[in-house]
């Protein structure tokens, strides 16, 4: 088995690509070692002590390393724990079991019934035009909420503490939203 690495603008975050579907839909973020509780491969990687985050996307796990850890040293045993669980087909998420229990998402805003039109707009535009280039990052953005102009969207994966993720809100996302949706004044990360 082959699993491939790309570097991502976020260069304490690898993205890797194992040659198959990691999640059938959807993604999942994992920025603790008990939320990695809910997923055996999270958790083998942040039982190594130097990866700080684990992001699954739809054809690629990304990895985030710990400051100050040396991406040559790390690769390794990130490859080799992910080469032990695709080989052995094990499966991503553990069932749920007494008194274990994955972490909810957190709240988004709760959207203005009257601004439906302009949610379904920023929406359609995040998922069909973001989304996919984030991906190609290692990472997601996934869309939170919209209050008096303001968009909120979080970041996870290789997007969250990239330290060009406030250019790409800024420069990139505000500006495409703003474009197309003129109601839409900011966007703000959360």
């Amino acid at each position: 088995m082959l699993i491939e690495t790309e570097a991502t603008p976020n260069p304490a975050t690898l993205k890797f690509l194992p040659g198959r579907v990691v999640m059938d839909a959807g993604t999942r973020d994992f920025a603790t070692p008990e939320e990695a509780e809910a997923s055996p491969l999270a958790q083998a990687l942040f039982d190594l002590g130097d990866v700080t985050g684990v992001f699954f996307g739809r054809d690629f796990v990304s990895v985030t390393a710990a400051p100050g850890v040396a991406w040559g040293t790390l690769k390794p045993d990130v490859l080799g724990i992910l080469m032990d669980h695709f080989a052995a087909q094990m499966p991503l998420f553990r069932p749920a079991s007494a008194g274990f229990s994955v972490p909810a998402e957190e709240e988004a805003f709760a959207d203005d019934p009257a601004d439906a039109d302009i949610v379904a707009q920023i929406k359609d535009l995040i998922d069909t035009r973001v989304r996919p280039a984030v991906a190609n990052d290692g990472g997601d953005i996934v869309y939170r909420g919209f209050d008096k102009g303001k968009v909120y969207l979080r970041m996870q994966g290789a997007c969250a503490g990239c330290p060009s993720s406030s250019a790409t809100l800024k420069n990139g996302i505000e500006q495409l939203l703003r474009y197309y949706v003129p109601e839409v004044s900011e966007v703000r990360a959360v």
